[in-house]
């Protein structure tokens, strides 16, 4: 539901375009995104504006809504590190009997080359339990995941991404925001959520795997443009999982994330994956 990336390294966000501001600015220190997915207020008001004037030119029956959610999701999906990132964190699994697991986890994004389309997201797990997982993103082409267990290699795609990583509540399909790729994008409204200005974005999946996504809600800071909470419904249109941003600490001067948290409403577990932020 959720590309990790996006909480590995903070940066200040891009000169504001100068727009006039629809909610009152969030009452929290900015959560500064990283290059993976920077958007600032300007820019995501740029991208629905031009979503608007192209509404002419399509030839289906496309509402305007659906127009500004597709031009949204693929500028999430298209937009990727300008730098390498490493980092390392903590899963910590709580199953629906209130057991704990701890497991260790390490992040590497790798940036696109001169001249590439192309970047590499990498989660390994450390110790006993070891996945790996790589993820392929190239500009307007659907992720490529390859998931290595026990030294045995396999290719996922589609809903074939809807397993759980190292049993934790996160599935593979969540490092790759695999719900902005599905071809149903609606803005559904804009609203204060979480003390964040938001524009909330419905992605439906047209074809839902059995136990997996059918849709997703999705809240996106206008300021950030970090998906800030994210509610996903199976195929029967149940609540199933919600993804939320925890804890924010001042490392260098800059506000990073401390913890996100994926619960999952049908088992009743929770996996809280803690970040290393440790002074370099």
């Amino acid at each position: 539901m959720i590309l990790l990336s996006t909480f590995l390294e903070r940066r200040p966000p891009a000169r504001r375009v100068a727009v006039k501001r629809v909610f009152v600015p969030c009452r929290r220190p900015a959560l500064r995104a990283p290059t993976t997915t920077i958007f600032t207020t300007g820019v995501i008001a740029s991208i629905l504006l031009a979503a608007i004037g192209a509404v002419a030119a399509t030839t289906n029956d496309l509402s305007d809504a659906e127009v500004q959610g597709r031009r949204l999701a693929q500028q999430l999906c298209n937009t990727g590190p300008a730098e390498n990132i490493t980092n390392t964190g903590v899963f910590t699994i709580r199953d629906a009997k209130k057991r704990l697991l701890k497991i260790p986890v390490r992040f590497q994004i790798t940036a696109a080359q001169a001249g590439s389309p192309s970047w590499e997201a990498c989660y390994e797990t450390t110790g006993t339990n070891h996945w790996l997982l790589t993820i392929n993103h190239s500009a307007n082409q659907p992720n490529h995941y390859r998931l290595v267990r026990q030294d045995e290699p396999v290719d996922l795609t589609g809903n074939e991404t809807a397993i759980p990583f190292a049993g934790s509540d996160f599935w593979v399909a969540d490092f790759g925001l695999e719900f902005l790729f599905w071809p149903e994008q609606t803005i559904l409204k804009k609203e204060f959520h979480n003390n964040c200005a938001c524009v909330v974005l419905e992605s439906t999946n047209p074809h839902p795997a059995t136990n997996g996504y059918g849709r997703v809600v999705s809240w996106i800071d206008e300021e950030s443009g970090s998906v800030i909470e994210a509610r996903a419904y199976d195929g029967s249109d149940k609540p199933l999982k919600d993804f939320n941003l925890k804890s924010l600490a001042k490392v260098n001067g800059h506000w990073q994330v401390e913890a996100v948290i994926m619960d999952n409403d049908q088992t009743g577990s929770r996996t809280r994956l803690e970040f290393d932020l440790k002074k370099q």
